[in-house]
C-alpha cells in the first residue's frame, strides 16, 4: 500500500539543493516568492495576447499572463457574456472584446492566442491561427479526434508558429530531474507505469445552470459538432459529452501520459484496452465516471495502467515509474524515490509545494506560469517549445485510442 509519507530516514532535500544538483537554477523563479522573468522579458517588444474562449481554465492562465512582464492582453473573445465580462475585468483595461474569434485573429495588435475553447473547437481555432500568422497556446487534448493531427502540424508548419500544448509537467523541475534520473539508469529496466487521477464528487448531483437559450449563441458553439437542441447541463459540462470532449481519458489521462511519453520516449501504444463505468453520473454524463485503461508497449517492454474515477480520491493525480531498481513517484509538487529490497540505492523525497500529495494544483512550483514562459521564450527566440503540437497530438491520439476501445468493447489496436 502506498505510504502518505516517507520514513524519518529518508533524506528530503532542500530547495536550494535540489536545483544545485540538478542543474535547474534558472527553475528557481518557479520555487520562490519573487519571479525574475528577465529571461522571458529579456529586451524585445510587448507580445500582445488574445483570449479565445474565456471560460474558468482560460481566465486562470490569463491571470498568470498578467503576472509577467512585457506581456499584454489585447482582447477576448467568447460566446458567454458572462464569460467575456469577466475576462474583460482580468484583460488590459483597453483589451478589444468579440464574440467572433475569426475578428479577433484579424487584428494587429494580436501577436499570439491563447485558446481555452471547448476540446471540439481545439484543432479549427489552432490551424485559423496559424493561418492568420499567430503563434498559439492551446489546452489539451489538442486534437478531438484521431484524424486532426495531421492537419494541425501541417498549420504549425507552413507558418511557422509556435505552437504550445497545454500539458505544464513538461516544465516543472521535479520532470526535469525525473529524465536526467531515468537516463542515467537509476531506475533500471522499467517495464510499468502506473498513472491515476482520482477524485470524489459523492454525493453527485446534476445542478442546471441558469443559462438562458438566448444568452448566447448555441449553434455557433456546436460549430462541426451534431445539431442538437440547447443544453445548458451539456454547455457548462461539456467536457464529459462525446460531442464536445472525451471524458476522464482526454481530460486528466493525457497530462501524465504526455510527461510519460517526454520521460521515457514513448510513441503511440500498440494496443489499448479500456473499462469504463457510470457509477454516479448514470443518465446524466456520457462519458464514464470510473475508468481504466491499459496501454501496451511491447517494443519497449512496457504497459502503461491509468485509473481514473470521480467517486474516491484515492492516490489522487500522479505517476509512478516502476523500474526493476527503484519506482519514482511524481505530482505536480513533489518527486519521491522509493528503491526495491536489496538495491544499493538512496530513497529520496523532493517537495516542491506544500498541500496533500497528489493534489491537482500547487502553489509551488507554479506550473502554468513556468509554461507560458517558456511558450513565450519560444516565440521570442523562434523556436519550439517544450510541449509542440506533435507532442499534443501523440498524448491525445493515445487517449482516443483508449476511449475507441471502452465504446467498442474491444482491444483497439494501432493499425485498426
Amino acid at each position: 500500500m502506498q505510504k502518505s509519507s516517507m520514513s524519518t530516514s529518508v533524506p528530503t532535500l532542500t530547495r536550494r539543493a535540489f536545483l544545485k544538483q540538478t542543474g535547474l537554477a534558472s527553475t528557481a523563479v518557479a520555487l520562490g516568492p519573487a519571479f525574475n522573468l528577465s529571461r522571458a522579458a529579456s529586451s524585445n517588444d510587448t507580445i500582445q495576447v488574445g483570449v479565445i474562449g474565456t471560460g474558468g481554465r482560460a481566465r486562470g492562465l490569463m491571470q498568470v499572463l498578467a503576472k509577467i512582464p512585457k506581456v499584454k492582453i489585447t482582447a477576448v473573445c467568447d460566446l458567454y457574456d458572462a464569460h467575456l465580462s469577466s475576462a474583460k475585468q482580468i484583460a488590459d483595461a483597453s483589451a478589444f472584446a468579440t464574440k467572433e474569434y475569426e475578428t479577433l485573429l484579424e487584428r494587429k495588435d494580436v501577436d499570439a492566442v491563447l485558446i481555452g475553447s471547448p476540446d471540439h473547437w481545439h484543432v479549427k481555432m489552432t490551424v485559423d491561427a496559424c493561418a492568420a500568422g499567430k503563434d498559439v497556446y492551446v489546452e489539451k487534448p489538442l486534437t478531438h479526434s484521431r484524424d486532426d493531427g495531421k492537419t494541425v502540424v501541417a498549420a504549425q508548419d507552413r507558418s511557422n508558429r509556435v505552437v504550445q500544448v497545454g500539458t505544464q509537467q513538461r516544465s516543472m523541475p521535479q520532470f526535469h530531474e525525473a529524465r536526467r534520473m531515468i537516463r542515467e539508469g537509476v531506475l533500471g529496466k522499467i517495464h510499468k507505469v502506473h498513472l491515476t487521477w482520482n477524485r470524489n464528487f459523492l454525493p453527485f448531483q446534476k445542478n442546471v445552470p441558469s443559462i438562458r437559450a438566448d444568452a448566447f449563441d448555441w449553434k455557433k458553439f456546436l460549430g462541426a459538432a451534431p445539431d442538437q437542441p440547447f443544453d445548458a447541463y451539456r454547455f457548462r459540462n461539456w467536457r464529459w459529452f462525446w460531442d464536445f470532449g472525451g471524458g476522464i481519458l482526454t481530460d486528466l489521462m493525457v497530462h501524465w501520459l504526455d510527461g510519460v511519453n517526454w520521460l521515457l520516449d514513448l510513441g503511440m501504444p500498440a494496443a489499448a484496452t479500456t473499462v469504463g463505468d457510470h457509477f454516479a453520473t448514470k443518465g446524466v454524463w456520457e462519458t464514464p465516471d470510473t475508468i481504466q485503461t491499459l496501454l501496451q508497449y511491447p517494443d519497449k517492454g512496457l504497459q502503461v495502467y491509468f485509473e481514473g474515477t470521480f467517486v474516491n480520491a484515492r492516490n489522487r493525480a500522479m505517476t509512478e515509474i516502476m523500474g526493476e531498481n527503484a519506482t519514482l513517484y511524481l505530482d505536480r509538487g513533489r518527486l519521491e524515490l522509493h528503491p526495491e529490497p536489496n538495491r544499493k540505492i538512496e530513497a529520496k523525497e523532493v517537495v516542491l509545494g506544500s498541500g496533500p500529495r497528489g493534489a491537482d494544483f500547487f502553489k509551488q512550483p507554479d506550473g502554468e506560469l513556468l509554461h507560458l514562459t517558456d511558450w513565450l521564450e519560444a516565440i521570442r527566440a523562434r523556436k519550439k517549445p517544450s510541449a509542440p503540437a506533435e507532442a499534443g497530438i501523440l498524448a491525445a491520439e493515445a487517449a482516443h485510442m483508449a476511449n475507441r476501445a471502452y465504446r467498442e468493447g474491444r482491444v483497439v489496436r494501432r493499425a485498426g
